[in-house]
């Protein structure tokens, strides 16, 4: 048994056994995440995943210290390219949340101790809501320190992904195994 929102493709089933809710607390790859997370607001998170290697190659490998140098050049270039969403607003909201990421870098010594505060609560699953107390929190925090496309639902999405919470289903056969991650997981800043 897994998760039933994985089932409909190999690509997710892929993605739900092998990172979908295993901790991360690399800052490189919690940024690509909530920006991959901003880039899905209105469409598939599958639209997302498959073009997700463009993603990487188009944002250079989602390394913040050189898009937030990004300039309206690299707006125009991105908008050209036809590997990724060509949304102007989630495109600058990535490059605008770059600059925000190395601030709050600076202030808090990494993405993952600033986001670990915010992680949800063990065993407990969200009874199938999209938004949790603590995504509330972390979403008006960061829109507190000026970070754009990070609502609720898409701060909830990222934190899943994460390991910020276990939200495998209690009879997915992945569930133990992200669980046993989490127990193991030293948490950044703790």
């Amino acid at each position: 048994m897994r998760c039933h929102w994985c089932i409909a493709t190999p690509v997710y089933v892929r993605y739900h056994d092998t990172e979908w809710g295993f901790p991360v607390a690399d800052d490189r790859r919690l940024f690509e995440k909530l920006s991959l997370e901003g880039f899905q607001a209105g469409l598939s998170w599958l639209t997302i995943l498959n073009k997700r290697e463009n993603f990487r190659a188009a944002f250079q490998g989602f390394d913040f210290e050189r898009i937030a140098r990004y300039t309206e050049r690299d707006v125009e270039r991105l908008l050209q390219d036809a590997g990724i969403v060509r949304h102007r607003g989630k495109i600058e909201a990535v490059i605008h949340n770059a600059k925000r990421a190395r601030e709050l870098v600076k202030q808090e010594g990494s993405l993952a101790a600033f986001f670990w505060r915010y992680e949800g609560e063990r065993l407990r699953r969200p009874r199938g809501d999209a938004v949790s107390p603590e995504s509330i929190r972390l979403s008006r925090d960061l829109k507190k320190l000026g970070w754009k496309f990070v609502g609720p639902t898409t701060v909830y999405a990222f934190m899943q992904a994460m390991g910020l919470v276990n939200d495998h289903a209690e009879d997915c056969v992945v569930r133990a195994q992200v669980e046993e991650a989490r127990r193991r997981f030293r948490r950044p800043g703790a």
